[in-house]
Formats: structure tokens, sequence, C-alpha cells
């Protein structure tokens, strides 16, 4: 894992401290999940062993999450999820060009590999597939779409389906990090991005 993806684990974990005792044990069930993923990945994860290292019973583990793929995404969503959001007050071009950069320096953590192992799993098993898109993709999707929206309404995107925009751009990164034909960086990003440029921008 690398250093800042390490060091916002120990900051969720320094929060934990004081908090009423049922979000101690939402953290600390959101952390052992982070532990244990590192351990022994995601397809030998269970329920079971999440609950005894967060030291909790298995019910309270299901009253907040219902299966192990939404409690995986929850997991990395407490770790990147602020620092995926999209943060440049300026252009809509500069925004995507930011916020993508910082998706491939996380995709390509120790992190990104865990969500390659959900996607992966969730080919045969739809439920996963359903989790990820629930608990990671419609949420990060619903912030873009408004920043899009505004975008076309300001005149500074051409007027295209937001999902579109979507899939066009983020396609490519996902592409990598699922087949790894070559690495993914902020490099790649950046073509990405100028390479629907004309299509896009006004």
């Amino acid at each position: 894992m690398s250093k800042s993806s390490a060091a916002v684990i120990e900051r969720s974990s320094a929060r934990g401290r004081g908090r009423p005792r049922s979000e101690q044990a939402r953290t600390a069930i959101l952390q052992s999940t982070l532990d244990l993923l590192k351990e022994v990945g995601f397809n030998e994860l269970s329920i079971e062993s999440i609950a005894a290292r967060a030291e909790v019973g298995k019910a309270t583990v299901y009253r907040w999450w219902p299966n192990k793929a939404a409690l995986v995404i929850d997991a990395f969503v407490s770790v990147v999820g602020e620092e995926l959001g999209f943060k440049s007050k300026g252009s809509v071009q500069n925004a995507l060009r930011d916020q993508m950069r910082r998706w491939t320096v996380v995709f390509r953590s120790p992190l990104g590999r865990i969500v390659a192992s959900v996607i992966g799993a969730g080919q045969s098993e739809p439920e996963i597939l359903e989790a990820f898109r629930e608990h990671w993709v419609e949420p990060r999707r619903r912030e873009a779409r408004e920043m899009l929206k505004r975008g076309i309404k300001n005149g500074e995107i051409k007027d295209l389906d937001p999902d579109t925009i979507l899939d066009i751009l983020y396609g490519p990164l996902y592409f990598r990090l699922l087949v790894q034909n070559t690495p993914l960086s902020s490099d790649f990003a950046d073509v990405v991005l100028s390479a629907i440029t004309p299509g896009l921008f006004q």
C-alpha cells in the first residue's frame, strides 16, 4: 500500500477513538476489512473473519452491509472517497484532469487491485457487481453528472449525454486497471482527456 493510502487508513483509525460504540464498531469493521484484504485478498475474505478481527458479531456486520462486496467497497471508499472527489473550482476540464490523475494514483496502488478483484468476481456473481455499482460507481457518477451538467449549461461542454462522456473518459482507465496491458499512469489520463477534448469542449 502506498504511503498516502496508509496514512489515510491510520487517520481513519485515529478518528474512531471517542466515538459512540456503534460508530466505533463500524470503524473497526472497516479497518479489519482493509487489514484482512492485505493479508488474504478478496476471494479468501469472509464476513466471519472480519467480525472476529473487529471483535463484533456477524449480525453487527450484516446490520450495515448485505454482503462481502458491499463491505469491501465501503471500506475502500472510507479510505479514498474524499481523495477522489472533484476538487478543482476552475473549469470542468481542469476538474476532470485533476480527478483523473488522482484516480490513476489510487488505482495503481494495492487498493486498486482490490477493486479489480471485486470487478473480476462480479463477472460470475451478479450481486457483487451490483454492490460495486451501488456503493462505488453510482455515487461517483452522481457527483460527476452534476458537474458535467453545469458545464453543458454554461456552454463549456457540448450537449452530450453525461453518462456517455464518463464512459469514454473512464473506460480506458478501467481497461488498463483490469487488463494490465500497459501501466496505468497519470500521463495516460492526460492522453485520454486530450484525445476527446475536441469533441467534448466548446
